[in-house]
């Protein structure tokens, strides 16, 4: 083969405000449009004319195609009916509005299953859930199973002292088993989990910034040391655009600490102690067996580490539509992380890791000759694009000798 299909672990859609009031049960309408005219939208991107890309199906192929990309794994992106913002960021529902914001959630998840419907088997939907009430989040992993939202679930964060039980909760132990038994990915985006900020003081923005994939990396040790990944060995764990370079020294950190607390006579063993005598491997053992990364427009620092991380762990992402994301310069943000890696790991983290995680068909999205020129790839890159806002270029790193 002379191209390299490209798989996008990370890539947000979501409909336009109008469209979802078609999902919603009748009873819903008419407080959705007092909810629609009254709601400013928070978020630039999603208010101009480039918004379409997250639900105009044709244009999204189209410039996906040019930029090299033939599927994708979508989050959401938009707002759903009565949410307070984003999906990825948005605080978990309140006693109060618990029942509203899951009719907005299920509206989501049914135009997904449609839109991904539009181009099949070239886009795996991840369905959203709350935690708030365990029976309506095991309703909606069947119903994503039965969807054929192949991108699996978005499990949400848990913010520090939250009064949802925090994920290394036993009560979460029907979910878990769940997934493992249908085979539904469970995924945990960046975004989630914040603790409250005053977004109005630049300090606090500044910091929300820097911890935001912090916040989402806490999932990965709570279920680890929950002992889920014990109990359930073919559960699919997926931590998406939350970086990689974090990955190495968090493991070798997650060990010492665990080794730590299997010493009797260690301070650490008093605190872990219990927790670890159910474990049977080591936290970087459960990595490698159950957890994968979405990563998000790698930077060259970071695929220097990929041997590290684990070259069969690694999905790569665009971020599409995202002003951060690869497009339209997915080539050269490829060429600025991997010019001169080896052709088979390119094609393990561009596409063979995510078809083999999320069940898409590699074969009949080879067929569709999207993709960049395996020669074109080995180009190193040396000037940042023009116009480009993608964290994928790093100016005082771009030229690099493997």
């Amino acid at each position: 083969m002379t191209r390299y299909t490209v798989i996008s672990s990370d890539g947000h859609a979501g409909g336009a405000p109008h469209e979802y009031r078609e999902y919603l049960p009748k009873r819903w309408h008419d407080e959705f449009d007092a909810w629609a005219a009254a709601f400013e939208n928070p978020f630039g991107d999603l208010a101009g004319e480039d918004a379409s890309r997250n639900w105009d199906s044709e244009r999204r192929l189209a410039e996906l195609e040019a930029d090299g990309i033939a599927a994708e794994v979508l989050f959401p992106n938009t707002i759903p009916p009565f949410w307070p913002s984003g999906a990825l960021v948005s605080p978990a529902p309140t006693a109060s509005d618990y029942e509203r914001r899951f009719a907005g959630l299920q509206a989501h998840n049914r135009w997904l299953a449609d839109f991904c419907a539009q181009a099949p088997g070239r886009r795996a939907g991840v369905a959203q859930i709350f935690l708030n009430h365990l029976e309506d989040a095991l309703a909606e992993v069947r119903y994503a199973k039965e969807a054929g939202l192949f991108g699996g679930i978005l499990l949400p964060g848990v913010a520090p002292n939250h009064e949802i039980p925090p994920l290394w909760s036993d009560v979460y132990e029907p979910l878990w088993s769940l997934c493992e038994e249908l085979g539904v990915v469970v995924n945990h985006h960046s975004g989630g989990g914040l603790p409250v900020f005053d977004v109005a003081d630049p300090a606090a923005r500044a910091v929300m910034l820097v911890e935001i994939p912090i916040y989402a990396h806490r999932a990965l040790w709570a279920l680890i040391f929950a002992g889920v990944f014990e109990r359930h060995p073919g559960l699919k764990f997926v931590l998406t655009e939350q970086g990689t370079s974090w990955v190495p020294g968090t493991l070798a950190n997650l060990d010492w600490f665990a080794g730590r607390m299997r010493i009797p006579e260690a301070a650490e063993s008093h605190f872990g102690g219990e927790a670890v005598s159910k474990l049977s491997l080591t936290p970087s053992e459960y990595f490698r067996r159950n957890c994968y990364i979405g990563a998000s427009f790698m930077r060259p620092v970071e695929a220097a580490l990929r041997h590290e991380v684990g070259i069969d762990r690694i999905m790569w992402g665009s971020d599409y539509p995202h002003s951060e994301g690869s497009y339209p310069f997915t080539r050269e943000a490829l060429r600025a992380a991997f010019a001169a890696a080896p052709e088979h790991e390119l094609r393990a983290m561009l596409a063979e890791n995510a078809a083999r995680v999320y069940g898409f068909d590699l074969a009949s999205l080879e067929a569709l000759g999207v993709g960049p020129d395996v020669g074109e790839l080995t180009e190193p890159l040396e000037d940042v694009p023009p116009g480009s806002t993608c964290n994928a270029f790093d100016p005082t790193a771009i030229v690099r000798t493997w």
